[in-house]
């Protein structure tokens, strides 16, 4: 049980996927935030485009949702058929498996002897399951993942809900969407190693860029 909660904690709280389901659904929020400001902002128009951002946003964190368990299930399909070779394979061919499903990173600096160890582990398994399968895990991280597109649409749309002036709520919620997209890139910078401030200023025009983008081809 206790390993089970652990694989639960590490999907759910992945800098990088994390921050990714953040960043699409700041992506998709400000599409409309942006369509706001260029069509002028008045009352009727930001009833619409708050119903539209917290509806669209739901549908996309359901459908990422999907997608999530649809590539978990590809991943884990590929991992039981690469076990079913190593375990079914002459040593020198369960080697080269394994080899080839590895990095050229990882397999450059790993030895023979070593990848023997591997499969030797491998071998002794227990037969791999013919199909692979879904478990609560991730259909709870799953859960996360749409919880995570549709709740970032919140902090942008806030200032709408409390502020009379559209304009200033305007204004408003794209520096908080300003905000949230350096934090964003910040996340990427720490994990992969590089300068967090650059990385979330990079962060924030490239946010921007997409939006614009969006916005002109009609999304």
């Amino acid at each position: 049980m206790a390993n089970a909660t652990s694989q639960v904690r590490k999907r759910l709280l992945d800098p990088i996927e994390r921050s990714s389901e953040v960043l699409f659904g700041l992506i998709m929020v400000l599409t409309f935030t942006g369509s706001l400001r260029a069509s002028g902002a008045d009352h009727d128009s930001v009833d619409h485009m708050l119903l539209a951002a917290l509806g669209c946003n739901l549908a996309w964190g359901i459908i990422d949702a999907v997608f999530y368990l649809l590539a978990t299930l590809s991943q884990r399909g590929h991992n039981l058929a690469l076990l079913r070779q190593v375990q079914s394979s002459i040593p020198e061919l369960g080697r080269q498996s394994l080899g080839d499903a590895m990095s050229d990173e990882l397999s450059a600096v790993l030895t023979d002897t070593e990848l023997e160890s591997i499969r030797g582990r491998m071998v002794q398994l227990p037969k791999a399951a013919k199909h692979p399968k879904l478990h609560g895990s991730d259909y709870l991280a799953a859960l996360g993942v749409c919880l995570l597109v549709f709740l970032s649409t919140f902090p942008v749309v806030l200032p709408f809900l409390f502020m009379r002036d559209p304009t200033r709520a305007l204004r408003l919620s794209s520096l908080i969407a300003v905000v949230l997209l350096f934090v964003v890139g910040r996340t990427y910078g720490k994990y992969a190693g590089y300068r967090p401030w650059r990385v979330g200023v990079v962060m924030v025009l490239a946010g921007l860029c997409m939006v614009g983008l969006t916005i002109a081809l009609g999304g």
